[in-house]
């Protein structure tokens, strides 16, 4: 249930956003947001990250969805059982949600974050969810995951050590 509860803030969040952009930005239009460092940009991307892919809206439509279906599954078959890890994983599956919808309902997703000190890409709270939730996955997953869900290294498993163990 807290995922669920989770999941849906955080979609929340990123559709709110985009309608205020939507609202009150006309697209191209820049929006001073923290002066020298980043400002709001209204740009509709049919593409992914670095309008990657640009104009293949349907393709990222169906990997939005076949991802979002996967990590839902992934959350609720409790595939990383610490809270930690499940909540990694709902971050990614809200991130990923709230672009899809924006992909169906549009055709494009709406980008508005632009920061101004390095050439980047313009960016959504969708996509935020997606980096930072992968990061957390990715980090939980290499580093925790062994210790926190109590599943022993196969790297491990017929070293001198663990033998001797045996042995006794």
């Amino acid at each position: 249930m807290p995922y669920l509860i989770l999941t849906t803030a955080l979609v929340a969040l990123d559709q709110l956003v985009k309608y205020l952009v939507v609202q009150n930005i006309s697209p191209g239009q820049h929006v001073p947001l923290i002066p020298y460092i980043i400002e709001l940009t209204y740009i509709e991307n049919t593409g992914a990250a670095f309008n990657i892919f640009s104009g293949h809206t349907w393709v990222l439509t169906l990997v939005s969805f076949l991802m979002s279906a996967i990590l839902a599954v992934a959350v609720v078959k409790r595939f990383f059982r610490h809270p930690f890890g499940r909540t990694a994983l709902t971050v990614v599956l809200s991130g990923a949600v709230g672009n899809l919808i924006d992909r169906v309902a549009q055709g494009y997703v709406v980008d508005m974050f632009n920061f101004l000190f390095i050439r980047f890409a313009v960016f959504n709270v969708a996509d935020i969810c997606v980096v930072l939730g992968g990061i957390a996955a990715a980090v939980y997953y290499l580093f925790f995951y062994e210790k926190l869900e109590g599943i022993a290294s196969t790297a491990r498993k017929g070293t001198a050590h663990d033998t001797a163990e045996t042995d006794r």
